[in-house]
């Protein structure tokens, strides 16, 4: 099932929603809910979210100028071959819609029930599933953000473990960024059960340089990365506009910390971020708490994703941005020679 399109132009937000078509639907936004609405559907008031605006002297160019990203949430299981078909669904809704890039939540190609079988599941980069994906992008005509890819990598011999790999496609479907999550998720969380992720996985060396893209340059990161200020200073400082934090959120810490880091991590960087999320029951040991969404630099949720599998839409406005660094010169305020190399750009 597709879902259907609100855009509300005055916030550059545009949010899905489970329904049969799409089809975009221009009104005032306190109109919004109302056409929305429909019998066996929930939509909360945060799922046409328009909050903060923005400050008057930092006005924007014309919305339908400005390049167009998607974000997909998605609810993976152990069956590879059913989450190609949800994803690429939602890919190909994304380019007809006319975005530029699709962003695909951590753990897109599978969640397994154990390491075992995340092992038994993983593939390195040239198999058959990123084959699907290249495949796909040339197809549609746009980039993707694979948000957390099992990669089988070149020690997999020696090692027998993976890495959690973040990996860009161009709209010819090559490989233009990969990037292997260094901050490993092992927490006991009471109520959500314990993560080990270091048994199955690797951390990756180093961060990657930020890639250019049609909506901006993007710095690579992974869920609970997202936990570490310092990645996303290096990142900012080494040219990022967008940041990403593709994710698989649990149900404890998705209401208390989501929200909160994703705006902290825009508003310090004064960049985008955009964060597709894994939402729902996998099996039954595993659960998401979802909530992708896209926030601005000046810490707005600009789009989100309602309950269930979907899409959000948002536009990239790269000169806003120029204007909020201008207007409030954090970087230029910084004091590295009292940090030591905290927030220090990429060497």
């Amino acid at each position: 099932m597709l879902r259907m399109v609100s855009a509300v132009p005055s916030c550059r937000t545009y949010s899905l929603f489970r329904r049969p078509r799409l089809g975009f639907i221009t009104r005032p936004p306190h109109q919004l809910l109302s056409l929305l609405l429909c019998p066996g559907l929930r939509i909360l008031r945060q799922s046409v979210h328009c909050a903060q605006p923005r400050p008057r002297a930092m006005a924007s160019s014309s919305s339908w100028e400005l390049p167009l990203v998607a974000v997909c949430q998605v609810t993976s299981t152990p069956d590879k071959q059913q989450n190609f078909k949800t994803c690429a669904e939602l890919v190909r809704e994304a380019a007809r819609l006319g975005a530029c890039l699709a962003f695909l939540p951590e753990a897109f190609d599978f969640i397994a029930r154990d390491p075992a079988e995340t092992l038994h599941l993983s593939e390195p980069l040239g198999g058959n599933l990123l084959g699907e994906y290249t495949q796909l992008a040339r197809e549609c005509g746009l980039w993707l953000s694979l948000g957390g890819f099992h990669e089988r990598g070149q020690d997999w011999e020696q090692t027998q473990k993976i890495y959690n790999c973040h990996v860009i496609l161009n709209s010819k479907g090559s490989v233009v960024a990969t990037y292997r999550k260094t901050h490993l998720c092992d927490v006991e969380i009471p109520g959500q059960g314990p993560m080990r992720e270091s048994n199955s996985t690797m951390p990756g060396p180093s961060l990657e340089s930020p890639v250019d893209t049609p909506a901006g340059k993007i710095g690579l990161a992974v869920c609970y990365d997202m936990r570490f200020p310092e990645l996303s200073l290096a990142l900012a400082q080494a040219g990022a506009e967008i940041l990403t934090y593709p994710s698989a959120f649990g149900s404890v810490t998705g209401p208390a910390h989501w929200e909160v880091l994703l705006r902290a991590r825009a508003i310090e960087t004064q960049c985008y971020v955009v964060a597709a999320a894994q939402c729902g029951r996998h099996h039954e040991k595993r659960a998401s708490y979802g909530h992708s969404m896209v926030v601005d630099p000046w810490g707005t949720v600009v789009a989100r994703c309602s309950e269930g599998p979907g899409l959000c839409l948002a536009r990239i406005d790269l000169n806003y941005l120029r204007q909020l660094r201008q207007h409030l010169p954090v970087f230029q305020h910084r004091r590295p020679d009292l940090y030591g190399n905290l927030g220090h750009p990429l060497s």
